[in-house]
């Protein structure tokens, strides 16, 4: 792999105080490179978190680079939607759709960049075939659901795996990993290849988020 210079953050704001949103938000907004947005529908995952509305209210307000995490059922349905709210790359999960080459033409088309996520008990080779065509690769390394999970040990083999298949094909898509992110596991996940790292409550968590990542990015390299 060809290091880039330095891992990618993106502060996933599942994790933030929605109480006071937009003060975490403008926290990070000097050290992060994306701001993660976690959408979930309790069907998908067993849990529900927020929508179009809560991207509508804070994309006026930032001019972070929005990636929205799609954990829904039926993402072809809210495309549209999440790209005029203000998303600028709309990330799904191939288990929730049966064409995942028409999705990732739709988002194009909607002048967005297309992710493609995994769930852990996924094969990671289900993917492969859609990798020349997408900009963001997401390997969960935690159930998706619920923030304050751990690092999945089986998560840097599977991260390795479609690092190579996008080395091999000469894709530049980033090679995001999402779940249990912090100083001490972000150096294994860049070590397999990794070049954004989702971090939550590692970030938000802290007393100084700023901080925070400014760890993480140093300690991955």
């Amino acid at each position: 792999m060809e290091k880039i210079e330095k891992v990618k953050i993106a502060p996933s704001i599942l994790a933030a105080d929605f109480g006071n949103l937009m003060d975490d938000i403008k926290s990070v907004e000097k050290e992060a490179d994306f701001l993660h947005i976690d959408v979930m529908d309790g069907h998908f995952v067993p849990n529900i978190s927020f929508g179009i509305p809560i991207i509508d209210s804070i994309r006026s307000k930032t001019t972070m680079l929005f990636d929205v995490h799609l954990m829904i059922s039926n993402p072809i349905d809210y495309l549209a939607a999440f790209a005029k709210s203000g998303a600028d790359i709309i990330t799904f999960h191939i288990e929730t759709v049966d064409d995942p080459a028409s999705v990732i033409s739709q988002i194009h088309a909607l002048g967005k960049k297309a992710g493609i996520s995994v769930h852990p008990d996924t094969d990671v080779h289900r993917i492969f075939p859609y990798l020349s065509e997408v900009d963001l690769v997401l390997i969960m390394s935690v159930y998706p659901g619920f923030g304050g999970q751990s690092f999945m040990p089986a998560a840097p083999g599977r991260i390795q795996m479609v690092r190579e298949e996008l080395d091999r094909i000469g894709s530049q898509a980033l090679l995001s990993v999402d779940g249990g992110i912090n100083d001490k596991t972000a150096p294994a996940a860049r070590q397999a290849g990794a070049t954004l790292l989702v971090t939550g409550n590692s970030v938000f968590g802290d007393k100084d988020p700023a901080e925070a990542i400014r760890r993480v990015k140093e300690c991955a390299g």
